[in-house]
């Protein structure tokens, strides 16, 4: 039985954790030839070639597996090193966690704030789009994820946490230049909108709720990919777009964006997922943002 020798599977990890072989040279003490050869071994153990060597380097499909068991092991062994009050010296735990923009610009750091801190827990949080977060779950690049998707990834568990209300705004200005010369659905195909990336199909699935025969948004796209810029966007009258209803509360309130449909408004379902480790550190964590969640996301129908 080929066994994983432990110091190379931890290699491995932080050669993917740190981007590059130098990195994790640096990061484990050692030279970046001695890092090489434990992924050159380890690839020849396992007979797979366990990553990409491209700047940064990815794990291959073969690698996700066992960057997941080397992530798995780390926080069992610091569990383990806290039950034996041997965890002094091993630094406080660290969590990767993936959450999408919007998520992370509302109610998500005022939760963190609220896992207690004793022990010492470092949040290593990785920005992506909910549709794709489970994703790095499957890759091994996180131990949770805040996503959309309800089916959860193999070795993991799933909770829903509620809904995300985006509404579609824009500036009185911008809607009195390009959405004022006939009936919403005629005008929202052509005017310009604001698009958090090539990957964000919110603002198409929302024009062809409205005309279900047409092929969604204007092809006069403007990208901006944080959360609070794209929200200033359709505040400065440069599109308009469907933002969180957080973030559009205060600006409606002051005249700064109107709604561009009353009551037609788009939810997102979302759902934490998490490896099925015990974990007391991810178990905390997933409590308290499941107690923020409810607090700050719709619920029922």
């Amino acid at each position: 039985m080929t066994e994983l020798p432990i110091d190379q599977v931890r290699t491995l990890l932080a050669v993917v954790d740190e981007g590059t072989f130098d990195a994790a040279a640096a990061a484990l003490h050692v030279t970046p030839s001695a890092v090489s050869q434990r992924i050159k071994t380890l690839e020849q153990r396992t007979g797979r070639v366990l990553l990409m060597r491209t700047k940064p380097v990815r794990p291959t499909e073969s690698g996700q597996v066992v960057v997941r068991f080397a992530r798995q092991l780390a926080a069992l062994e610091r569990e383990a090193q806290t039950e034996l009050g041997i965890a002094a010296g091993a630094g406080p735990a660290r969590l990767p966690i993936a959450v999408n923009a919007d998520t992370l610009a509302t109610w998500f750091l005022p939760a963190l704030t609220r896992v207690p801190q004793s022990p010492p827990v470092c949040f290593d949080l990785h920005r992506e789009d909910e549709a794709h977060t489970a994703a790095l779950l499957r890759e091994g690049q996180v131990m949770a994820a805040v996503t959309s998707s309800a089916e959860p990834v193999a070795g993991c568990m799933v909770r829903p946490l509620g809904r995300a209300r985006y509404l579609a705004v824009a500036s009185p200005r911008f809607a009195e230049r390009h959405l004022s010369t006939g009936p919403l659905e005629r005008c929202l195909p052509d005017a310009p909108v604001i698009v958090f990336d090539r990957r964000d199909e919110l603002q198409d699935r929302f024009v062809r709720s409205l005309t279900p025969d047409g092929s969604g948004a204007s092809r006069i796209r403007h990208y901006v990919p944080t959360s609070e810029g794209f929200c200033d966007a359709v505040a400065a009258g440069l599109g308009w777009g469907l933002v969180p209803e957080p973030q559009t509360e205060p600006l409606l309130r002051s005249g700064a964006l109107t709604e561009l449909a009353p009551g037609r408004r788009v939810d997102v379902p979302l759902y934490w997922q998490q490896w099925k480790l015990d974990v007391p550190a991810l178990a905390l964590v997933a409590e308290t943002i499941a107690v923020a969640a409810a607090e700050s996301l719709h619920t029922g129908d």
